[in-house]
């Protein structure tokens, strides 16, 4: 059974002995979201889901952007005793290629899921986005109160509600003022032109369904990362590890398995 480890700055879940696998997660979800993928990963290694400074049980950074969060990540590996396979869904993948391009000695092999290689691949104004996510919590509105209709509008549209449950519960740790960081922060993120410096095997996972971040940014992250695998789950939406949680925790599993094998 995964276990909390309630320690400061950076608080976790985690299963399993041996090789480091640290799981990252994406802007509206925390470490409880990755229950299916840490039992899977615990048959290969010690898998540790962080809450993202801000989020959860972890402080907040003074000053939160993605890199800065790349670097707490880096931290807490060197705490860990890593270096560490680094997976990372939707926002926690931005984080991760930041991680591996900053801190390239910490990262054994990355797993980016649901992810993209910059903001606005499809002409998203960062502004428009970013007023749209705030505006709610700008007006007084509660996470409890618009968690669920969100989360579902990322999801597949037959996606069953035991998996919903799942994911609004792990959203609703996370703090406003988190929440707030996160969004303002996100549309910064652009790795374009760096995808090439990364050095360390690569597996790409999108739903079939995903239009958050939809399968063509998958296809350019796997083409612009050296020797990166493409894997797309078919009839799953954007929330992967809820979404798909036996699929994704056996793609990870046997990722893990094959770079420790090499």
């Amino acid at each position: 059974m995964p276990r909390d480890v309630d320690a400061a700055p950076i608080a976790w879940r985690e299963a399993g002995e041996g090789p480091l696998v640290l799981l990252l997660h994406g802007l509206g979800m925390t470490r409880t979201g990755w229950d299916a993928q840490l039992e899977a990963l615990a048959e290969v290694g010690r898998a540790v889901a962080w809450d993202m400074p801000g989020y959860g049980a972890s402080e907040p950074l003074p000053g939160f952007s993605l890199v800065a969060a790349a670097d707490a990540a880096a931290d807490l590996i060197g705490r860990l005793g890593g270096p560490a396979h680094v997976v990372g869904m939707s926002m926690g993948g931005m984080i991760a290629l930041e991680l591996a391009l900053r801190h390239p000695a910490a990262v054994r092999s990355l797993a980016l899921v649901s992810t993209s290689p910059a903001f606005g691949l499809d002409g998203t104004d960062p502004d428009a986005w970013r007023a749209q996510r705030l505006g709610p919590l700008d007006a007084g509105a509660r996470v409890e109160e618009f968690a669920e209709p969100v989360l579902r509008a990322l999801m597949a549209p037959d996606v069953d509600d035991a998996a919903v449950d799942v994911a609004v519960a792990s959203m609703l740790r996370v703090p406003v003022a988190g929440l707030r960081d996160a969004i303002a922060a996100l549309p910064a993120h652009d790795a374009r032109d760096r995808l090439g410096a990364i050095a360390v095997p690569t597996l790409v996972v999108v739903g079939s369904l995903d239009e958050e971040t939809p399968p063509a940014y998958a296809e350019a992250l796997a083409a612009g990362i050296p020797g990166a695998r493409l894997e797309v789950l078919e009839g799953v939406g954007h929330f992967t590890p809820v979404e798909a949680p036996a699929a994704l925790g056996a793609l990870l599993r046997d990722h893990v398995r094959t770079v420790e094998q090499r």
